[in-house]
């Protein structure tokens, strides 16, 4: 456990949750000039970062050194809250098993801020949940020492907005949304974002930016989803998606692209529209019948993938049961590490489950932890990826990593499919 700072010392802020929000974070707020403490419960995270070792894509090993060196510490002691101007809250809000939002790690970080909370401090929560959990969840705990919300202390609701991997924008050009419990806790709480970043837009409450950040994502899900199921019908049709999305996005106005893939990943789109969908089932009594639809649809996308290579297969009257499928890429976004509910790994247990021989390649996983147990020596990645190729009856990408060379890649392959639309179709290969 590292040791935050000398007993006492004030802190302009401490961010709770050091992930791939909370370290961008405090990168950002340490690079602005402020004193900041990271506080996570995980001790392995605190001496990675301690011993200045990043486990997140955005930043470094040299970004958190420099971090150290400028001040920066990491502790799993909670004492360091005490000694807070602002409190910032980035704990993992995964879904239940009941399709709700798991808000044990929000209580638990919150429960220790109540029991240091002085008279003054900014409490702001970025954890991704459901409208009114900062106002009816955070405010009792917080409220329960006697202090009170918007009179003694400020509490704030900011949803985070960070991109992984994403090289224009970051914490400090994306604008901040934050919402208060009054007027005050939202001033108070944009200045200090403030500090750190170039634009700061105030809603009227908190239950405003949670829904707003709600809405973002929603509307990717849902967008997503339409092109998705656009897959299938103009696989069936023969005509080509990847032209027609093309064609469409020249129009300068009323169009946005989105583009078809094995399934969603990472923590945004496959949960944080449930959030929505849930508090409206259970406070409402009636369904978000959008996102709902849309959950189907790109639920039902590893296996509409499988479904392809077995008609793949079909072409060289090869059967599934027993073909050797080489998966490229099983991260959940282009470039980084990051695995989180990404789709291959559905896709990958209904081809074992089809008996198909499964390998894989990533450039950035060595060892596939999530199915370890169903691969065996087969969770670690192809050395070889050519001789992979090579022996592959079908090779499947799923996630486009910079260093493929996609269309070499498929002339060598025996049978090649694309699920991100950037190969040159050809008699052996060919695009979801």
């Amino acid at each position: 456990m590292s040791e935050a700072s000398p007993a006492g010392a004030r802190h302009d802020a401490v961010v709770v949750g050091l992930g791939y929000v909370g370290l961008p974070i405090a990168q950002a707020a340490v690079r602005a000039g402020l004193d900041v403490v990271g506080l996570d419960t995980s001790e392995a995270v605190v001496a990675a970062i301690s011993a200045a070792r990043s486990h997140v894509d955005d930043l470094t090993d040299d970004d958190v050194a420099a971090m150290l060196t400028a001040g920066f510490s990491a502790t799993t002691d909670p004492a360091c809250l005490a000694h807070a101007d602002v409190v910032v809250v980035c704990v993992p809000t995964p879904l239940g098993h009941d399709g709700a939002p798991d808000l044990t790690a929000v209580l638990h970080a919150v429960g220790a801020v109540a029991d240091r909370l002085r008279p003054g401090t900014v409490v702001v929560l970025e954890s991704t949940t459901y409208p009114g959990t900062t106002d009816e969840v955070v405010r009792p705990l917080l409220e329960a020492g006697g202090l009170r919300a918007g009179v003694d202390f400020h509490l704030a609701f900011s949803p985070e907005r960070v991109d992984p991997g994403n090289p224009v924008h970051g914490i400090a050009n994306t604008p901040k949304v934050v919402g208060g419990h009054t007027p005050g806790c939202t001033a108070a709480a944009g200045a200090f974002y403030a500090r750190f970043v170039d634009t700061v837009v105030p809603t009227s409450g908190t239950r405003e930016a949670e829904t707003a950040k709600l809405l973002e994502n929603t509307y990717r899900h849902i967008n997503i989803a339409l092109v998705n199921e656009m897959a299938r019908f103009c696989h069936d049709l023969d005509i080509d998606l990847w032209e027609v999305i093309a064609a469409a996005r020249t129009k300068p106005f009323g169009f946005q692209a989105f583009y078809p893939g094995p399934g969603v990943g990472g923590h945004c789109i496959p949960i944080d529209p449930n959030y929505l969908s849930h508090n409206v089932r259970t406070r409402l009594g009636y369904p978000f019948r959008f996102v709902e639809l849309a959950q189907e649809i790109n639920a039902s996308m590893p296996a509409y993938v499988v479904r392809r290579a077995q008609d793949a297969l079909n072409e060289d009257a090869t059967a599934l049961r027993g073909a050797r499928v080489l998966l490229l890429g099983i991260t959940y976004k282009a470039d980084i590490a990051d695995q989180r509910e990404s789709p291959a790994v559905p896709v990958a247990r209904r081809l074992l489950d089809q008996g198909a021989c499964v390998t894989f390649h990533d450039p950035l996983v060595g060892w596939w932890h999530e199915l370890e147990v169903e691969l065996g020596d087969a969770a670690a990645s192809v050395t070889d990826l050519g001789h992979a190729v090579d022996a592959a009856d079908l090779v499947v990408l799923l996630q486009h990593h910079r260093s493929y060379a996609v269309d070499d890649l498929a002339a060598r392959s025996r049978r090649f499919l694309d699920t991100r639309g950037v190969v040159t179709p050809g008699e052996r290969s060919e695009r979801l």
